[in-house]
């Protein structure tokens, strides 16, 4: 038996002192093999032929090019997956936004305190990624990924429209935050409200929800406790706080806490199903979207024990076939949609 392969890695940041802790702290995982660095994305883009990476690590901020251009030259000419190493900075969550419109798999954040600490967790995180964004799919670069989430928006039956008792629920992990722009980008105006789980860290998810706001037909905001989920609405789960529906009356609230992570993450697609399956039943539909990992499975399938009707995103489309897989495999999804099908399919289940 042939010994597993080692994902070869190149590190690229213009501090040298960067590329030997990134370089050393990769190192560290025997999956892993770091064949070269780059202080640019000039000299990224000769090593990247010369040494064939399968994974590229790429700070957000560089001299020359910043790690947004390049990935926008990269992509359709040389589709690679790439895991941006980022700043928690206003600006570093804005660039890392573009990053992943450009076609970054994934990010980790550099630490900004308790720097020994946070380094470990880092590196941890970036290793983890690493693996995940190996196995990703990226090769709809080639045709320009933009064609794959064209569409219209779409228009919703009056009578589903006028309804207060029905909700979306979507769950998203790795190359989510783009298969949700392509999803409630579709939904119109008088949508009925939407609840949105997409695994990310505290300050990117606000900035997220104001970047969708801007181009959807729904008002998307980050959720705080006690917003009202209703029609026109797009609520997404703060970073590191669990969203649960709950309804008062004749209403439907959001409530968002801290919690310890369910299914690895905060927030937890898990928790917000299965909060979705007790409190909304069949009322409710289901839509889980790529990531990697099982979370949401189970909450999902509580979704459809309960009555809801739920979908999940098929494996040409989506970056990692993880968690869709998972929750088709679970019986939660009763069955797999392209990216450019979903908005319309999950708007028909809920008349």
């Amino acid at each position: 038996m042939q010994p597993k392969r080692k994902i070869r890695v190149l590190v690229v940041d213009d501090s040298s002192l960067v590329r030997t802790i990134l370089s050393q702290g990769l190192a560290l995982d025997p999956a892993l093999e770091v064949v070269g660095s780059a202080p640019d994305p000039y000299v990224a883009r000769d090593k990247i032929v010369e040494l064939k990476p399968d994974v590229l690590t790429l700070d957000v901020e560089m001299p020359r090019m910043d790690g947004v251009e390049f990935l926008r030259r990269l992509m359709p000419q040389y589709p690679l997956p790439v895991v941006m190493v980022s700043a928690l900075t206003k600006r570093g969550q804005q660039i890392t936004l573009d990053a992943l419109e450009a076609g970054a798999v994934d990010f980790v954040t550099k630490p900004s305190t308790d720097v020994a600490r946070g380094l470990n967790a880092m590196m941890l995180e970036l290793r983890t990624k690493i693996k995940i964004a190996a196995s990703a799919n990226v090769s709809h670069h080639k045709e320009k990924r933009a064609a794959l989430f064209a569409g219209k928006v779409i228009s919703a039956p009056q009578a589903l429209a006028e309804s207060t008792d029905k909700i979306i629920a979507i769950g998203a992990s790795t190359g989510g935050t783009e298969a949700i722009k392509a999803v409630i980008s579709r939904y119109p105006a008088n949508t009925p409200g939407v609840v949105v789980v997409q695994h990310m860290p505290a300050g990117f998810t606000r900035m997220f929800a104001e970047r969708l706001n801007e181009i959807c037909p729904m008002q998307v905001k980050e959720a705080a406790s006690g917003d009202r989920v209703m029609p026109g609405r797009v609520l997404i789960a703060p970073g590191e706080q669990h969203m649960r529906v709950l309804r008062s009356g004749g209403i439907y609230q959001v409530e968002c806490r801290p919690g310890e992570k369910v299914s690895g993450h905060c927030p937890s697609v898990d928790v917000l199903m299965h909060s979705v399956a007790e409190q909304v039943g069949r009322n409710a539909v289901g839509v889980m979207l790529t990531g990697m990992g099982r979370d949401g499975a189970a909450g999902m399938l509580a979704m459809r024990q309960a009555g809801a009707r739920n979908i999940a995103q098929d494996e040409k489309t989506s970056v990692v076939f993880g968690m869709p897989k998972e929750a088709l495999a679970n019986g939660g999804a009763e069955r797999l949609v392209p990216l450019d099908q979903i908005a319309e399919v999950s708007l028909s289940l809920l008349t």
